[in-house]
């Protein structure tokens, strides 16, 4: 069930081998299938790859003006790498959905969202453990992070300089 920032969204990605990709509206397919894929699908049609999060960058770089989707798999919520790719597919100028696919929780959306990705695909499993509205109300309890870049209005680290600076009368 894939879910954005503003609930849960019906599924409009077809899972196809990459051979089988044009007889599919909005096919999808593994990254290890991708070559076969862009060898039957037209120029210009929405076409989505699965990739690993352990996939990097530059190997995924020659295909990023074909696709549409790039959907990142997580093995399970504890393994983060996946951030760092949305992270590197956004700074790079990627304009596609990103999205993060598997049994993520619903503490991780608004770092999902400030790194990149656009929504978030779960199992069933998760689904049914943590419905759209924690996703949603999950977005509400995150006001700041620590790291720069996530969120405007500086970083905590930031925000505490200021204030110091601020009580002390402008000194450092």
């Amino acid at each position: 069930m894939p879910i954005d920032r503003n609930g849960a969204v019906p599924e409009t990605w077809t899972r196809v081998p990459g051979a089988e990709a044009a007889a599919a509206a909005r096919p999808l397919v593994p990254f290890a299938e991708i070559e076969a894929a862009l060898a039957v699908v037209a120029p210009g049609a929405d076409l989505g790859v699965e990739v690993p999060n352990t996939t990097r960058y530059e190997a995924l770089a020659p295909y990023l003006d074909r696709i549409a989707l790039v959907s990142i798999v997580f093995p399970s919520f504890s393994d983060g790498r996946g951030f760092s790719l949305a992270r590197q597919l956004r700074e790079r100028g990627y304009p596609g959905r990103v999205r993060a696919a598997g049994p993520l929780i619903a503490d991780q959306f608004p770092y999902a969202l400030a790194c990149g990705f656009d929504e978030v695909d779960l199992p069933e499993a998760s689904a049914v453990r943590q419905p759209a509205e924690q996703w949603i109300a999950a977005l509400q309890v995150m006001s700041s992070t620590y790291q720069r870049g996530y969120r405007s209005g500086g970083n905590i680290l930031d925000q505490r300089r200021e204030a110091r600076r601020n009580f002390a009368g402008g000194r450092p």
